[in-house]
């Protein structure tokens, strides 16, 4: 008789404990998409609609693997329809606009477009952080690092050793990869957000 009790009590703690987790584990699954994080960038090439670019991309990867800095990684469980795509963050590792991701792409996800004419972003230089604007000391890695060159990004006139973003700017993120400083002083944001 002991064992029976022993038994419908342990079977009454085994149903308390799942029915008790029922409605955290069902939030998860229930809970709203997620807005995209605004440190992700699409790849070069990527249609300039979101929509159309998640509705083209069928998340076979290729990107990723003819990828040489492998930059490129996907979203997983953010919710919405973004799951699969490609994104890269530049804070980890950055686009050098080889154009290798736009050549295997399967679908019309990412074309094939001209350097100068990719358009993943612009930087935008946090003059509160940056080392030269604060008269901190001479950096300068943003601008050497830039395989877009002077159009995009170079030294102010009046003092050479303060980087200014200029309209040709891509939005590659190496400059982002680069800048030592720790609160990373430039950021790659969509052309038409201000900062």
């Amino acid at each position: 008789m002991q064992r029976r009790s022993l038994l419908q009590r342990v079977l009454a703690l085994l149903v308390l404990a799942v029915g008790g987790s029922l409605p955290f584990g069902l939030s998860r699954f229930l809970a709203p998409a997620r807005a995209a994080d605004p440190t992700h960038l699409r790849p070069p090439g990527a249609l300039s609609d979101a929509r159309a670019f998640t509705a083209a991309c069928i998340g076979c990867g290729l990107c990723a693997e003819v990828c040489p800095p492998r930059c490129i990684e996907f979203y997983t469980r953010s919710g919405g329809g973004e799951v699969n795509t490609p994104y890269i963050d530049p804070r980890l590792s950055a686009c050098i606009l080889c154009g290798k991701c736009m050549e295997a792409c399967p679908t019309d996800a990412l074309e094939v477009i001209p350097r100068q004419e990719i358009d993943m972003g612009v930087a935008k230089i946090d003059r509160d952080t940056c080392y030269p604007w604060l008269d901190r000391g001479v950096c300068g890695a943003c601008v050497t690092v830039c395989p877009v060159g002077g159009k995009a990004i170079n030294f102010e006139f009046a003092n050479i050793y303060r980087p200014i973003v200029r309209a040709a700017c891509v939005g590659c993120g190496l400059c982002v990869e680069i800048c030592p400083h720790p609160a990373l002083a430039i950021h790659v944001r969509p052309r038409t957000a201000s900062v």
